[in-house]
């Protein structure tokens, strides 16, 4: 992948909640992370140190129920060409999102991740 522009990181984990407000609510009172962005009842941003914890309700649940790390990359079609490059296969074609471009793909091992970058 040395073609992205930008240096690939874990953006955040994807946790998929059937009430986002209530998972935000639970995550701050049990471990006190603390919101960084919210839109409506599909997803919530909390705090969690050097990472965010991306609560997805039904909407945004592009995993289908599967928790995944979501990787920030520059450019997601090249990603995706990587990913399959190197044995990973693609489980939800490039498209885009409310707040960028996102896919899903798997590693060899069945790993469920997610992919995304700027729109």
């Amino acid at each position: 992948m040395a073609d992205q522009a930008l240096p690939v990181k874990i953006g955040n984990v994807l946790h998929p909640v059937g009430d986002v407000g209530a998972a935000v609510a639970f995550y701050g009172d049990a471990l006190g992370l603390g919101l960084k962005f919210a839109d409506g009842d599909r997803y919530a941003a909390l705090d969690a140190g050097t990472t965010t914890l991306a609560l997805a309700g039904a909407e945004e649940d592009v995993t289908g129920g599967v928790p995944a790390a979501s990787f920030k990359v520059g450019d997601v079609a090249a990603a995706l060409r990587a990913i399959t490059d190197a044995g990973g296969t693609v489980v939800t074609d490039a498209q885009q999102g409310p707040h960028e471009i996102r896919a899903v793909a798997r590693d060899p091992w069945g790993n469920t991740f997610v992919v995304y970058g700027p729109r």
